[in-house]
C-alpha cells in the first residue's frame, strides 16, 4: 500500500490575494480554481513548482472562528516546510522581493534553514536538506 498527503488546507482572508502572493512572490503554480456553486466557495489548489504529491488548498475563512486562525494555524509554530534544491538562490530571491524572514539562515545538522512569514503571518521553513540527512535519503528512496 502506498499513501501520501494530497492537500493541506490553508485558511485565507481572500482567495485572489492569496493566489497572487503564492504565485507571484513564491513562484507556486495555480493548479485548480473552480467555483462550487452549491457551497458558494472556490476549490483553489496551489503547489510549489515541481511538487508531485502535496498541494495547498486555499480555503477562505467562512466564519469568525476560522478568521481568528488566519496567519496562526499552528499556535505560533512553523506551519509549512518549503524544501529547495538551492537555498541561497531562493533565499536571496525571496528577500529581494520583500518576503519577511523572521529567523535568518542557519546551518543545522539536517540542512540550511531560515524561517519566513507568508502574507498572513504563517511561519514557514525554507529548507535545503543535507544530502546525507536521513530524511533526505528517505525522500529520494521513495520516489517513483
Amino acid at each position: 500500500m502506498k499513501q501520501h498527503i494530497a492537500h493541506i488546507t490553508l485558511v485565507v482572508k481572500d482567495y485572489d490575494e492569496a493566489i497572487k502572493f503564492y504565485t507571484e512572490k513564491l513562484g507556486f503554480v495555480l493548479i485548480e480554481d473552480i467555483y462550487i456553486k452549491e457551497q458558494s466557495k472556490r476549490w483553489v489548489l496551489i503547489a510549489p513548482l515541481g511538487a508531485k504529491e502535496c498541494s495547498l488548498l486555499l480555503a477562505k475563512a467562512s466564519n469568525p472562528e476560522q478568521e481568528k486562525h488566519i496567519g496562526n494555524q499552528t499556535g505560533g509554530r512553523v506551519f509549512l516546510f518549503l524544501f529547495t534544491d538551492d537555498f541561497w538562490r531562493d533565499y536571496e530571491k525571496m528577500k529581494n522581493i520583500g518576503i519577511n524572514f523572521i529567523r535568518l539562515p542557519k546551518e543545522e545538522p539536517y540542512g540550511t534553514v531560515a524561517v519566513f512569514e507568508d502574507l498572513y503571518g504563517n511561519q514557514w521553513d525554507l529548507l535545503q536538506p543535507n544530502q546525507n540527512n536521513e530524511f533526505f535519503q528517505f525522500l529520494n528512496s521513495n520516489r517513483e
